[in-house]
């Protein structure tokens, strides 16, 4: 049966240790979304074609869908390398 009184000691922070916590979850969110912006801005010059233009005015779903799986892989390769 599960223990729904406690807290998970895991997710606990004391209050004495809170800035140093999100200083460094703001460092690390602060790194994470620079390192995106660079590979996003890395696939928008490899593309020879405007992905904009494909994915707004031509409606091209397929190219949509890359683009986010893209997306998605490069945010878990960031949040695996800054989780360690």
């Amino acid at each position: 049966m599960l223990n729904l009184s406690t807290p998970a000691l895991g997710l606990v922070v004391k209050f004495e240790e809170l800035a140093p916590v999100l200083v460094t979850t703001a460092i690390f969110t602060a790194f994470g979304l620079l390192v995106f912006g660079i590979a996003y801005f890395i696939i928008l010059k490899a593309t020879p074609f405007s992905i904009r233009k494909e994915i707004e005015e031509d409606q091209n779903v397929a190219l949509a869908v890359v683009i986010g799986a893209v997306i998605i892989g490069i945010s878990l390769i960031i949040a695996a390398a800054i989780q360690g």
